[in-house]
Order: structure tokens, then C-alpha cells, then sequence
């Protein structure tokens, strides 16, 4: 990033704080914003090149200068005072209440009607800055001193470190996991802002998971007789199997609805290519299919 792109991004930034974003967005919902997607980590990568954050178990958000949007686009209503005084620059973060509270944020944030009190238990972890034109080790200062110039309590910049081997990357993560985080994410400090799915940004997890569309709902017998007993599901890529575990007793009497799309975990692959010993793990209101391409 040249001298002068790096002060007129300063420049644009110091002049959009100045003012409150108070021009409307949109109320209809909008193609889902180009973001930055993850891969997942593998041996082989130079772990020295990568900056290490927690992978925040909340749902997606983006501002886009105007309004506060979801992964796949819908339009989302915090209470005003939640992003009033935000700036135009875009930013990319999670909006996330803590450690094992995902219900918690997707339900306060599906409500049309904000619920003020619910609102003030989260916090917009910012993790990126989209429209910045410079490396993820520029961006990182950048969205830094962004969060520090808005000095709102609620939005908070994603801390970001570095660790010296892989090894010492996978006791972190059993630390995190016993401390009941989700994982970590490893952001390559020389990658540009791209919105496609690649080692520039890559996720560790004690777990494979994937996305999966609600199909049918099979009935229960014995125990489950009169709830589900299972549910059939579609993966992005057409595979279907039956999702028959991980569930408690209210979603098996209200289960994510036919077409949604769900959370499992699993652990590898059968020879047809189904996931093996797969586990429902939650509804995932924000997750966006893949485009497919000719």
C-alpha cells in the first residue's frame, strides 16, 4: 500500500467520523455482500506469516457504510443507538454475546422489533476493514485505530496475535476449547481483502462441520413417537443423509424448519461421501449456499 493511499484512506476515515451515519439503508434485503470466506488449516501452511484471533461463535455482520447486514444479505434492525455514529467505511465483524450464547444473538437478531435489552448484551467484534485497499497487516492498524476513533463500548476491534509453531497453535486451541471457545482463525498478514475462499483466511476447529438444508422431517418411534425422530437433509452439493442425533427434546417438538439450513458435526467421510457420525449442532439462519457455476 503507496504512502498516498495509505493517507487518503486516513483522510476518508477522519472525515467520516466526524458525522453520524444517519442515512437510511435500504429496508429490502440485498444480494449477499462480497466477503472474505474461510478455509480450512491444513499442515503446510507458514504459520509465521499468520495473524491468530478467536473464531467468535456468533453470526456474521457487515456495515456497509449505511446499514448493519447479515452473511446472506438481510437487512438486520439494532436499536439506533447500536450503530449510531458509525462511519461510511465498510466493516466486516461478528456480532457475538459471549462464549456459547450463539442462540442468544441469532434470536435477538432475527427480531423485526429490536429488543433493547437483549441488543446490550452484544458486541460487534470487528475483524476487517473490506473497502481498505492494503495487506491484512495494514487493514489489522487500520480497523485497530477505527474501533479506538468511534469509542463505542459495543464494538470492539478483534484482538489479533501471533504464535511460533504449529504446535504451539494447537495448544491454543485445546486452551480456547476448554475455556469454551469455538476455534481460531488464521488471517495471512499479506493478503489482500478478496471475497473468495482461500489460505488467506483459514479456520481451526477440534471438529469438522458443514451446512447442510432442512428437507423432510422423519417422525420419531418408540421414545420420539409424536416428535421428529430425524431429519432428512441436503448438502450444497446434492448429498443427502439422515441427521438423527444432537438434538434436545424442544427441537425435536419444533425442529428448524423445512428449507432452512443447519450446523452438524462429523468425522470424516464414508466411502459414498456422506459425513460419518454426523450430529446436529445448530440452526444456521445466516449460512449462504454456494453459487454454482456451469
Amino acid at each position: 500500500m503507496s504512502a498516498l493511499s495509505r493517507r487518503s484512506w486516513m483522510i476518508g476515515v477522519a472525515g467520516v467520523l466526524l458525522a453520524s451515519s444517519t442515512k437510511a439503508a435500504d429496508s429490502s434485503d440485498r444480494p449477499a455482500p462480497a466477503l472474505m470466506l474461510a478455509g480450512r488449516y491444513h499442515p503446510g501452511l507458514d504459520i509465521s506469516a499468520y495473524w491468530v484471533s478467536e473464531k467468535y461463535d456468533g453470526l456474521r455482520g457487515y456495515w456497509d457504510g449505511q446499514g448493519l447486514f447479515s452473511r446472506g444479505g438481510q437487512q438486520l434492525h439494532p436499536p439506533a443507538w447500536f450503530t449510531q455514529g458509525w462511519p461510511s467505511v465498510p466493516m466486516d465483524g461478528e456480532l457475538w454475546a459471549g462464549r456459547g450464547r450463539f442462540e442468544e444473538v441469532t434470536s435477538t437478531v432475527r427480531q423485526q422489533v429490536p429488543n433493547d435489552a437483549a441488543w446490550h448484551r452484544i458486541r460487534f467484534m470487528v475483524f476487517d476493514l473490506p473497502a481498505h485497499p492494503g495487506v491484512f497487516d495494514e487493514r489489522l492498524l487500520a480497523y485497530q485505530d477505527l474501533v479506538r476513533r468511534m469509542d463505542r463500548p459495543w464494538v470492539v476491534a478483534a484482538p489479533q496475535d501471533k504464535v511460533l509453531s504449529h504446535e504451539a497453535l494447537r495448544a491454543r486451541l485445546q486452551q480456547m476449547v476448554r475455556d469454551g471457545g469455538e476455534g481460531l482463525m488464521l488471517h495471512h498478514g499479506s493478503s489482500t481483502y478478496r471475497a473468495i475462499r482461500s489460505d488467506d483466511l483459514v479456520k481451526l476447529k477440534t471438529h469438522d462441520d458443514a451446512e447442510a438444508k432442512v428437507i423432510e422431517h422423519l417422525p420419531g418411534k418408540g421414545r420420539l413417537k409424536g416428535r421428529m425422530g430425524a431429519m432428512l437433509v441436503e448438502t450444497p452439493t446434492g448429498l443427502r443423509f439422515r441427521l438423527g442425533s444432537g438434538f434436545t427434546d424442544q427441537q425435536r417438538q419444533h425442529p428448524p424448519a423445512k428449507g432452512s439450513w443447519v450446523t452438524y458435526r462429523y468425522r470424516g467421510f464414508n466411502e459414498s461421501g456422506l459425513p460419518r457420525f454426523a450430529t446436529f449442532l445448530r440452526e444456521r439462519p445466516d449460512f449462504v449456499p454456494p453459487v454454482s457455476r456451469p
